[in-house]
C-alpha cells in the first residue's frame, strides 16, 4: 500500500479547501489512508503529521498497522479528545467527511470544538480511490477469481428442487472456504418470475425446471470486493424467448464493453448499452445504471449512469451490467468487472456467459 503517496495527494487537495486538518472516519477511507483494519478509530490528517486516534481496544492494533501515523489513545470520548488535542496541533479549521458523518455527529463536533471552525467536505478521499494502483488491481483480480470459481462450482450444485436460499448459502460458503473474508453484499438469487426483481435477494422459492436464474454475488478479499452477475437456465434446452432476451442483454453488454476506454465519459458507456436494449423495444425494462466503480466498497464512484459525465481514467475499475426485467416473466442481467485502460478495457471476470449457460436437468 502506497499510504504515503495517498496522504500526499490528499494534502494537495486539502490545500484548496482552506482547512488545517481533515478528520477521516469512514472505514474504507481510514483503511485507504493508514492500513488500519479495525472497526473504530479516527484519522487526523495534517500537513505536518498524520495522527491515528484509537481507544483501548485498538491502540496496539493501530500501532502495528499504521507505521506512518502517530497513534494517540483516548479513554472515553473521541470528541473530548479532539477538543483537547486539536489546539495543540495548531488546528483552527477542521474538515470532516460531510457525506459520511451523521447530522448529530457534525453538530457534536461543532459543540465540542467551540473555537474551531468545522467544515463538512465531500468526496475528497473517494475521488482519490477511483483510480486503483497495481496492488489494488491485483487484489481486485483475486476477489474476482474467487467469484469466478464459485460460479463454476454452483453450476454443479444448481438443480430443480433447491431453493434460492440454498444457492446463496452455497455460493457464500464456497467463497469463504477459498479465503474470502465475507460476502461483498447480500447475495441475489432470483429465479423464474422473481428474475424481474433487479435486487431480488435470495428467497425460499424452490427453483423449477425451465427457470431462468439470475445470481449476483461477490466477496470481500483482503479489503477489496468483487461483483459478478450471471443468468443461467435450468433446462435441457432454453425457450426461444429466453434465448432472445439473453442474447439481447449480451449484445448490450458487449456494446458497453467496447465503449470503455480512458477519455470516454461514464454516461457514454451507459448510452452504448441502453441504445441496444431500447432499439429492441425494451428500453423501459432497463431501469438501473449500466455499472459502478468497485474497490474497497462494492459500490463506489464512478457511477456508469445516464447523467454521470465523469471521464474514465486508466486504473478505474468498474462493472458493466445491463439487464432486462419483465414483470411476471423474469429477467436477465450479465455483469463483469473491468479495468479501464488507454485503448479499451481489461475484463477481470472469466465466468462463462456466451452462449446462455444451461444447467442440464
Amino acid at each position: 500500500m502506497d499510504v504515503q503517496g495517498r496522504i500526499e495527494r490528499l494534502l494537495a487537495r486539502l490545500a484548496q479547501e482552506n482547512v488545517d486538518a481533515f478528520l477521516v472516519m469512514r472505514p474504507e477511507n481510514r483503511f485507504y489512508l493508514s492500513g488500519f483494519t479495525g472497526s473504530a478509530g479516527a484519522l487526523m490528517v495534517t500537513p505536518r503529521q498524520v495522527y491515528f486516534m484509537a481507544d483501548f481496544r485498538y491502540f496496539e492494533q493501530a500501532r502495528e498497522q499504521c507505521p506512518l501515523c502517530q497513534v494517540v489513545g483516548f479513554k472515553e470520548s473521541l470528541y473530548d479528545a479532539l477538543a483537547e488535542k486539536l489546539p495543540r496541533w495548531g488546528v483552527s479549521r477542521l474538515g470532516c467527511e460531510g457525506d459520511f458523518l451523521t447530522y448529530k455527529q457534525v453538530v457534536t463536533l461543532q459543540e465540542k470544538l467551540e473555537n474551531i471552525q468545522v467544515t463538512p467536505l465531500y468526496g475528497l478521499v473517494e475521488e482519490l480511490r477511483q483510480v486503483k494502483d497495481p496492488g489494488e488491481i491485483e487484489l481486485l483480480s483475486r476477489a474476482v477469481a474467487l467469484a469466478d470459481r464459485a460460479f463454476e462450482h454452483i453450476l454443479d450444485y444448481l438443480k430443480p428442487g433447491v431453493t434460492e436460499w440454498d444457492v446463496a448459502v452455497e455460493l457464500e460458503c464456497f467463497m469463504r472456504r477459498l479465503g474470502a473474508r465475507k460476502s461483498a453484499f447480500d447475495t441475489i438469487v432470483a429465479s423464474g418470475p422473481r428474475g424481474a426483481l433487479p435486487h431480488g435477494v435470495a428467497s425460499h422459492r424452490v427453483i423449477r425446471e425451465g427457470d431462468l436464474v439470475t445470481m449476483d454475488f461477490g466477496c470481500l478479499y483482503e479489503g477489496y470486493n468483487s461483483d459478478l452477475t450471471r443468468t443461467v437456465v435450468v433446462v435441457g434446452s432454453p425457450h426461444p424467448r429466453q434465448k432472445e432476451i439473453y442474447d439481447l442483454v449480451l449484445a448490450a453488454q458487449r456494446a458497453a464493453l467496447a465503449a470503455v476506454r480512458a477519455g470516454v465519459k461514464a454516461c457514454e458507456v451507459d448510452r452504448a448499452a441502453r441504445e441496444v436494449i431500447a432499439s429492441a423495444g425494451y428500453g423501459e425494462n432497463f431501469g438501473h445504471s449500466t455499472g459502478h466503480g468497485v474497490g474497497l466498497a462494492v459500490h463506489e464512484d464512478p457511477s456508469v449512469s445516464k447523467k454521470n459525465e465523469t471521464v474514465l481514467q486508466p486504473g478505474m475499475v468498474i462493472t458493466v451490467e445491463p439487464g432486462i426485467y419483465l414483470p411476471g416473466w423474469g429477467g436477465v442481467r450479465i455483469e463483469d468487472m473491468v479495468v479501464v485502460e488507454e485503448q479499451g478495457c481489461r475484463i477481470l471476470t472469466r465466468a462463462p456467459k456466451d452462449p446462455l449457460p444451461v444447467v442440464p436437468v
